[in-house]
């Protein structure tokens, strides 16, 4: 009796942890159904929608004139949906041989379980579209844009060049990366539950929107001239390189920015001396880093004597030296135990400031670097915004390398007041000059005028600069009369042009360690020396030969302002 009624008992507890059982299972299926339910919708519509992006075309790059100097290309990326393809050898067969592609490693993304899987982006849009033509199942064709520059290597480290993901590298491309690059859409498409699009299924797609087109104040006509008189200068001198720019004194637009030897821009990662056989991974990308570089803004050196233009403009304004003052150069100056020689040996005699600067003399601007001191050496180094940067919209752009004020002595001073024992860019030294002799104002060197649309209407200009004035008018416009005697009587005359009255300035600078015996020679010139409307600079790294600045560099600027002055309508007087 006692075993009837246990097992009664035992009955109706399991009956009754049943119905619980069961009750919760309800409850829950009611909760999920009811109160969960999008979620779990939205989970379930995840699982059979597949997203394929639709890439944005890039915005072109124009200079001055609306020529395009960067634009885009239509290029394809083939993939592969593993659930799709119903005949793969078939597949591996046709993609290697139109692809170019081994065929284990196009075997290896056929047969690679998963959603999607790319084969090879970058496919030439006629390669592409044989492959769309096969229909083969299981095989997706997307359009994509590839960027393409019309003139190869035209002022390569200058507009730079994008990756894969058509995003900017190096150079204005990614300076100007939140304009360029535009907004990629989406395709979504639905699949079963085998993960096979499904036909008749109507498509969500959301368009891209195209990147804006930048308008920079490059002019590839005269980027085009520069650059080949740089290629010749380099040949004839066997330099390592050489660095030209011109730009407009007055607001700091740059026309043309050269540093050969440049690149090819369709092909940035083949390096331009062919010489990366047996290289390894780690030495062939410190020389392609090498190849990028922009020698006007990335690297510094000593200017040598073109920084006499900066000392002679401070000394004027802080009134330490007059036009007439008198000196005597026996072809060196002893200061404290060095003797620190002129470039001529025999010395220039007596001389007054103004033939000091004609003849690039040395000893006359140790004197006057000496009369202004060290603290107002600094102070006017700071004015004229050579501690800091430029503010040229490229990236990496170098800072001066400078001693510590305390530990500048009179040999250090001496020195800094011709050009050496400090190196600042060959773009920091264009700019000082620059806003030198357009007035006095400080300029901000720059590419990037404004944003353009689709239609071409602007959306944007850009703005530079609040025009902070270095030095007076006075002292600018006495420089500009010292600067065109330079040319005219002095160091420079193979700057001279016909017609036309040019000032500037010569330099030949020796490098570190200074027993190499590697020299620098460069020339800085503006035209017309009353009324400043271009300024040229031109760099020869290690010429052979002969290797003064005033004989192979000026010679360089001559030959450019005698095309480009009447190029831009500048008229000879």
């Amino acid at each position: 009796m006692k075993n009837k009624t246990y097992n009664r008992k035992k009955i109706l507890v399991v009956f009754l942890c049943a119905v619980i059982i069961i009750a919760g299972l309800v409850g829950r299926l009611v909760y999920l159904m009811v109160f969960d339910a999008e979620y779990y919708q939205d989970k379930a519509e995840a699982l059979h929608e597949r997203e394929r992006e639709i890439k944005a075309a890039r915005g072109e790059i124009i200079d001055a004139n609306g020529t395009v100097l960067a634009t885009n290309r239509t290029v394809c990326t083939i993939s592969v949906i593993y659930n799709q393809v119903k005949e793969p050898e078939k597949v591996i067969a046709a993609l290697s041989k139109e692809l170019e592609m081994d065929e284990d490693a196009v075997r290896s993304k056929v047969e690679k379980v998963s959603s999607m899987e790319r084969v090879k982006t970058n496919v030439d849009k006629k390669t592409g579209d044989r492959i769309r033509e096969m229909e083969l199942e299981g095989v997706k064709v997307d359009e994509d844009f590839k960027r393409f520059y019309p003139y190869s290597e035209l002022a390569s480290k200058v507009l730079g060049f994008t990756g894969g993901d058509n995003q900017g590298i190096i150079g204005l491309e990614v300076k100007y990366e939140e304009y360029l690059k535009g907004k990629n859409g989406t395709i979504l498409t639905t699949t079963d539950a085998r993960g096979i699009e499904l036909d008749g299924v109507a498509e969500d797609r959301v368009e891209p929107v195209a990147g804006n087109t930048l308008k920079i104040s490059l002019d590839a006509n005269i980027q085009m001239y520069a650059q080949q008189m740089a290629e010749k200068v380099m040949e004839e001198k066997q330099a390592d390189k050489v660095g030209i720019l011109l730009m407009n004194p007055q607001n700091g637009e740059i026309l043309a920015m050269v540093n050969v030897p440049e690149f090819d821009l369709n092909d940035p990662f083949t390096l331009n001396t062919g010489d990366d056989k047996g290289m390894s991974d780690e030495k062939k990308q410190d020389a392609l880093n090498q190849m990028w570089r922009n020698g006007c803004i990335n690297d510094t050196y000593e200017p040598g004597s073109t920084f006499k233009v900066i000392t002679a403009a401070s000394c004027l304004e802080e009134g330490v030296v007059s036009l007439n003052d008198n000196f005597s150069c026996p072809g060196y100056r002893i200061v404290e135990d060095r003797k620190i020689r002129c470039h001529k040996v025999g010395g220039h005699g007596a001389e007054t400031f103004v033939k000091g600067i004609q003849n690039s003399c040395n000893p006359v601007f140790i004197e006057i670097g000496l009369r202004l001191g060290t603290d107002n050496f600094y102070k006017y180094f700071e004015q004229f915004g050579l501690m800091g940067m430029t503010g040229v919209d490229l990236p990496g752009e170098a800072g001066t390398i400078m001693h510590k004020k305390e530990n500048v002595g009179q040999v250090e001073l001496a020195t800094m007041s011709f050009g050496q024992s400090f190196q600042i860019t060959p773009m920091q030294l264009a700019t000082t000059v620059s806003s030198i002799v357009n007035g006095g104002e400080r300029i901000t060197p720059h590419f990037g005028v404004s944003v353009l649309d689709r239609e071409g209407e602007e959306v944007k200009r850009f703005k530079y600069g609040d025009g902070k004035r270095i030095v007076s008018k006075e002292t600018s416009e006495t420089m500009k009369k010292l600067l065109e005697s330079v040319v005219s009587e002095g160091s420079g005359k193979n700057a001279y042009v016909e017609g036309y009255h040019i000032g500037g300035k010569t330099a030949t600078s020796q490098t570190l360690p200074r027993s190499a015996n590697k020299y620098i020679s460069s020339f800085v010139g503006f035209a017309p020396a009353d009324n400043p409307q271009v300024l040229g600079m031109c760099v020869i790294y290690n010429p052979q030969g002969v290797y003064y600045g005033g004989t192979i560099a000026a010679p360089v600027v001559k030959n450019i302002f005698e095309n480009v002055l009447p190029y831009l309508g500048i008229e000879k007087e």
